[in-house]
């Protein structure tokens, strides 16, 4: 498709209020992609929406619904390219076209095989201005979790840590409670509510014993994220919390292990690598169970060779102003840095001042 051109600045402040409108479906659309819909006609907004959950109407429908016969004649503003196939509902792009809908503005292209082109295709076959583009960055930005799993088959891995401002996430006995104050571990719950799943491994829930739970205002309407154990061995499976019933469960170990019956809990099994669980295995696994986005919560091992093996998409890093001493537990461990020329450099996305402490939002950059 060859885009048309944007015709002026009330297309980008139309297309961001579709994109606010979009995040609106953070804890809530998944596996789907979060998406919004602003219908303009003759300078005035006519209706809006968003895709609320999966299985539900998608934000085009929301907003037709909205602006009822005030669609025909109206442009369109949509973060993704409206769907051309029959899922759970009705494609959006016949939807636009019943509507009488003249012009299309979307941020991007679908890279879902049953989109990917064909929802344009139906808008312009029905003579329908079609333009793309618009805004694309913050698009990807704001569904990369998505686009993750649908372009890569992984989902987009962010690994959360918290240290003291030596860079220890722990005393030497296993004590951590607490390094960050109230306000910082309040927050970890909302970036646990936009994840599909939030993994750990079998030391921590050993020592930890966590729910791995999201913890928010009861009226917030989130779907629960799976939580994952990586456990070799099932050694961890005496530490119940984590499949206490309030949300899913699944422990992935080893090939030769038989996991115990009755359990609320599922179960896979991986292969090794190295005599370790196979953590490329281990994500395209969740992946091919539609998870969009993994929040890591595990220890130094773990979460070192994930950043070691060029899986982690972002480091979520809370820091407090606090010393623990050499002798405490490391941020990170086996990275295999010994020289400068094998420094990992981190780009800094956000940050933010939560109490006292900082958290810094952490992608790998390049060398």
């Amino acid at each position: 498709m060859s885009p048309t051109p944007f015709r002026d600045e009330r297309d980008r402040a139309l297309m961001a209020r579709a994109l606010e409108l979009a995040q609106r479906g953070l804890y809530s659309a998944r596996p789907n992609p979060m998406v919004g819909c602003v219908i303009e006609r003759e300078g005035q907004v006519v209706g809006e929406g968003w895709h609320e959950r999966a299985g539900g109407p998608h934000a085009e429908v929301f907003a037709l619904r909205q602006a009822g016969d005030r669609a025909r004649g109206a442009t369109a503003y949509v973060t993704l390219e409206p769907c051309a196939h029959h899922g759970r509902t009705p494609p959006c792009a016949e939807a636009l076209v019943d509507a009488g809908v003249t012009r299309v503005v979307a941020a991007m292209r679908d890279p879902f095989p049953r989109v990917d082109g064909a929802g344009f295709a139906r808008l312009q076959a029905a003579g329908i201005e079609v333009a793309s583009g618009l805004l694309e960055a913050q698009a990807r930005e704001l569904n990369r979790g998505f686009l993750s799993r649908i372009e890569r088959g992984r989902p987009w891995v962010r690994v959360k840590l918290a240290a003291s401002l030596d860079g220890r996430t722990a005393m030497a006995s296993g004590e951590s409670k607490w390094i960050t104050g109230a306000a910082a571990r309040a927050d970890v719950q909302h970036w646990r509510a936009r994840s599909g799943a939030i993994l750990t491994g079998a030391d921590t829930v050993l020592a930890d014993d966590p729910a791995l739970t999201v913890r928010l205002d009861p009226e917030v309407e989130v779907v629960p994220p799976l939580r994952v154990v990586l456990d070799t061995q099932l050694r961890s499976l005496a530490a119940g919390q984590v499949r206490d019933g309030s949300a899913p469960a699944l422990y992935l170990h080893g090939p030769d292990v038989t996991p115990p019956a009755g359990l609320d809990a599922e179960f896979a099994a991986l292969p090794l690598r190295n005599g370790r669980l196979d953590l490329d295995a281990a994500l395209r696994l969740l992946g091919g169970r539609e998870i969009n986005e993994v929040q890591v919560e595990a220890g130094p091992v773990l979460c070192g060779a994930l950043l070691r093996g060029g899986w982690v998409d972002e480091l979520l890093l809370y820091q407090a102003p606090l010393l623990l001493g050499d002798g405490a537990r490391p941020l990170l461990a086996g990275l295999g840095i010994q020289a400068m020329a094998q420094r990992l450099r981190l780009e800094l996305v956000e940050e933010a001042r939560l109490g006292e402490d900082r958290r810094l939002l952490l992608r790998p950059g390049i060398p």
